[in-house]
């Protein structure tokens, strides 16, 4: 906001006016639009300079990994190993693109902003109205807005007349907002503030004549796009771990190569030349070239699985990060909640009603002690509910099976719940036609319309419980008939509802004798018939996925914009606290008094935070994050864009959601179902499984390979395996075995497991040393394999031909252990991955080829090897099977 209307809605609009140096009849002159322009700019937001296309994608290269890979490339090339350098730079190139794509959406919040605020308006310039583009506006400007309209910048209220504003996107606030130009005390929370209007949101009912306060990034939206830039996107889990694993690897690589060089050279006296040669063997075979291209694989075939669960992943480490997070912060209007406002209960002074179903759809009943009722039989109810649907400026209508609604959601929730009973709008507004109105204002909370009613006239009011009850003396009662009013019985049964959340209306109706409707005629002597209480319900299926990420230890906190009392009582329906836990909220102005360090013990013991800003909302996210907690972030407005950039997990609405919040979204919903989230976390859950079961079934080859190098430089013996040699290995077992892991179902207690701690390192003590003993299985079969065959007399080419075989049989069986890595293949089903007997199948012709094709055996230096060669691998790689299987038994039972 500007300095000269800082706090507007805390000063009368003539005080606005005053200081903003203009008559709100008469507007701005030409000369004062021109001046302004220059001073305060365009009414726009000047989007973020988008970065090139080709810098994201260089940037795809900059990872460890990519660097020990294209690091493979050049020594392949420097061993004029031409082909295999083309192979590993392809793999490169694949990896790099398919992340390109996936990120090719980059961050366009800004531009979508900017857009949302492109629009023609009404102005009052020199005494006259008159259209001008959004984008010229200034401070000063006399706006003119009717029903419809968009809020071009944020405003000041001058007049108003019937009028509410839709501002869910930008506050959280479930219903339209009525609006009023009365000043307000300058602490009053920002979607409290009844005498604002505020750029990006919308006129829904009235007209309203407001002084333009701020424009472009000075307007509360502008805040916003400023919160969005200035935050840093947090890497996820997954990368860290991986960042982390790879550095780790790239100086174990270095380290190994340079203690073989040296052991060679100065120890064993060999020919430099031999020796590096040898390093460079050992190099290679340390490198896991096929593990870029399988975590990236194996996130897009996640990407895949949760597109069919109505889950779109923008980013793919995305994926990774659901299976790890947390926290989950959500947004309770149109996330939680259905965002259509439906009458659940109604009072007729001795009797409390519910009614069933949700939503704008028409089906639904009317329960008295859990029986259907006919509401014939209950006149004042069936009076109220004739008083909802006849004092009623909206409509809600059926297109193609979607409820589509005109006018204000509070009014269609009216009209629906007399749908229920059997009414219609159509036959009743024919039966007793309309005859005068007065018409709903703030100041007067209330609105009456006047009918023809069988023999003579009546008339139906509606509005604030205080303002209507000041209009009655009497009441109906069971049967009908009136007897005076008990307001006190009224007055508790109202607080009562209200306490449960819900928006509490009052009815009453009077005999009218003229075909026209004044003030007076209202004054008194009304009936009271009745209350219908109203809320935003919660979305069914979200209770159910709460209650899971319950037991998936993932803890769920309810952040809005909404009032505390109505949040409150969602998040008991949802089950996201327990209706005895009513401390664990906390409002906007309460969080603003606190301190980052009493936030953040505050933060983990609150479930609900209420009437809370962007701003507040972003501060959430960051102390959660402080806890080295992994935050997903759920939202659909703009005022949820900021905090789900913070997040280690945006998610965003693909229906309600605005284009600003899918933007920065790592991931969009596409039915806007907060139970798909738990679907996209047992997806993600299940991807890392699959990833870390990769690393573990790949490493014990990358040890077996340059384990037995820096054995023969040792020994001074012949390499069991040539470079070119651990290249094939490296490259078709990936491809063939270790890429089906991919494929591998989700086993079944994984949403019974706890989050897993990013804090902790990708494998633990336990994998690692599982990691080590296949690694040395594979180093002493090669070596005694290797050793044997020379023994007998085998040539060298079948001496390492069988050294290569036996890495590929042992990969092959103990792809069948990895498959699990707490669990038997026969626990996760022999066959229910048919992927992974198609890729050994595979692995084995080509190995075959290897063995006994000339022009491979030309290739690879390799030669074909017998039938008891053959015979004795396949029993070391069963032998390797069944020993980690009684391993994995033995370990289950310590833990056990």
């Amino acid at each position: 906001m500007r300095k000269e209307t800082q706090a507007a809605h805390a000063f009368s609009f003539e005080e606005v006016c005053r200081k903003l140096e203009v008559d709100s009849m008469q507007g701005l002159t030409p000369t004062a639009v021109n001046q302004r322009q220059k001073k305060y700019g365009k009414n726009e937001l000047e989007p973020k300079k988008a970065e090139s296309w080709w810098l994201r994608l260089l940037k795809q290269f900059h990872q460890p990994l990519i660097y020990i890979l294209l690091g493979a490339v050049l020594v392949t090339f420097f061993l004029g190993e031409y082909i295999d350098s083309l192979v590993i730079f392809a793999v490169v190139i694949i990896n790099a693109f398919i992340s390109f794509v996936q990120e090719t959406k980059a961050v366009r919040a800004l531009d979508a902003l900017s857009r949302s605020m492109i629009t023609e308006t009404t102005v009052i310039r020199e005494g006259k109205r008159k259209k001008v583009d959004a984008s010229d506006l200034v401070p000063g400007d006399i706006v003119f807005l009717r029903s419809g309209d968009r809020v071009p910048a944020d405003m000041r209220i001058v007049k108003t007349k019937d009028t509410r504003a839709e501002e869910a996107a930008l506050t959280g606030e479930s219903i339209p907002v009525e609006k009023s130009p009365a000043e307000l005390p300058e602490d009053t929370p920002l979607a409290d503030r009844k005498n604002m209007l505020y750029a990006s949101t919308h006129i829904t009912y009235g007209q309203v004549t407001g002084v333009v306060t701020s424009t472009g990034e000075f307007t509360e939206v502008g805040k916003i796009s400023e919160l969005i830039s200035g935050v840093e996107k947090l890497d996820t889990p997954l990368t860290k771990s991986i960042q982390s694993f790879s550095h780790l690897l790239l100086w174990i690589i270095i380290a190994m190569a340079i203690m073989a060089f040296g052991i060679g050279y100065f120890i064993q006296g060999d020919p430099p030349g031999e020796v590096f040669m040898a390093a460079v063997a050992l190099a290679v075979g340390a490198i896991p070239e096929g593990l870029p291209a399988a975590l990236t694989i194996t996130l897009a075939m996640g990407v895949s699985r949760m597109a069919r669960r109505h889950a779109i992943i923008r980013k793919l480490p995305a994926v990774e990060t659901l299976g790890s997070t947390m926290v989950i912060c959500s947004d309770k209007t149109g996330t939680l909640t259905e965002n259509q406002m439906t009458v659940q209960k109604v009072f007729d002074g001795t009797r409390a009603f519910n009614l069933t179903g949700s939503g704008y759809h028409t089906r639904g009943e009317i329960t008295l002690d859990e029986k259907n009722v006919i509401s014939d039989n209950y006149p004042a109810l069936k009076t109220t509910l004739y008083c909802g649907l006849l004092c009623n400026d909206s409509g809600v209508e059926e297109v193609e099976g979607e409820y589509k609604i005109q006018g204000d959601p509070t009014e269609v929730a009216l009209i629906v719940a007399a749908m229920k009973s059997g009414l219609t709008r159509e036959h009743c507004e024919k039966k007793y036609p309309r005859l005068d109105t007065i018409p709903f204002e703030s100041e007067n909370q209330l609105m009456a319309t006047l009918h023809e009613w069988k023999d003579s006239h009546r008339i139906f009011v509606k509005g604030s419980i205080e303002k209507v009850l000041q209009k009655c003396d009497e009441m109906m009662d069971e049967q009908g008939k009136t007897v005076p009013m008990n307001r006190e019985v009224i007055l508790q049964k109202a607080e009562k509802l209200a306490n449960k959340g819900l928006r509490v209306l009052a009815f009453a109706w009077k005999k009218a004798e003229k075909n026209e409707l004044n003030w007076e005629d209202i004054e008194s002597g009304c009936i009271f018939t009745g209350l219908q209480g109203m809320i935003d319900p919660p979305r069914q299926e979200a209770i159910q996925a709460i209650q899971t990420c319950h037991r998936a230890s993932i803890n769920v906190k309810m952040i809005t914009g909404d009032h505390a009392c109505t949040a409150q009582a969602i998040a008991i329906q949802l089950g996201i606290i327990d209706s005895k836990d009513t401390g664990s909220t906390l409002t906007g102005s309460e969080l603003a008094h606190l301190t980052d360090k009493e936030l953040q013990e505050t933060v983990h013991k609150t479930h609900v935070f209420a009437r809370v800003n962007p701003a507040q909302k972003l501060r959430l996210v960051k102390a959660i994050q402080s806890q080295k907690k992994v935050v997903a972030m759920t939202g659909d407005g703009v005022n949820d864009a900021a905090a789900l950039k913070q997040a280690d997990i945006g998610i965003a609405m693909g229906i309600t959601g605005t284009e600003v919040t899918k933007e920065e979204a790592d991931m969009v919903l596409t039915d806007d179902n907060f139970a798909s989230i738990e679907a996209a976390v047992e997806e993600g859950r299940g991807v890392f499984d699959n990833i870390k079961k990769f690393i573990v079934w790949t490493l014990p080859t990358n040890i077996g390979e340059g384990s037995v190098i820096l054995l023969a430089i040792l020994l001074g013996t012949a390499l069991p395996v040539s470079p070119v040699q651990i290249l094939w290995i490296n490259m078709t077992s990936a491809l063939f075995l270790g890429l089906m892991l991919a494929f591998e179902p989700k086993e079944k207690d994984i949403m019974q497991r706890t989050p897993r701690d990013p804090t902790q390192p990708l494998l633990d003590r336990s994998l690692i040393l599982r990691i080590l003993i296949v690694g040395g299985i594979l180093l002493g079969t090669a070596f005694y394999i290797f050793a044997s065959q020379l023994d007998k007399g085998k040539t060298l080419a079948q001496a390492q031909t069988a050294a290569v075989t036996v890495f590929i049989v042992v990969e092959a069986f103990f792809l069948l252990n990895c498959r699990s890595l707490s669990k038997s293949i026969f626990h996760v089903g022999l066959f229910s991955n048919l992927w992974i007997w198609g890729g050994i199948t595979l692995m084995a012709i080509f190995q075959l080829l290897l063995i006994y094709v000339p022009f491979m055996n030309t290739l690879f230096q390799t030669a074909p090897i017998s039938l008891t060669t053959w015979g004795t691998i396949l029993l070391f790689g069963l032998g390797t099977h069944f020993f980690m299987f009684l391993y994995k038994q033995a370990e289950r039972k310590l833990i056990e």
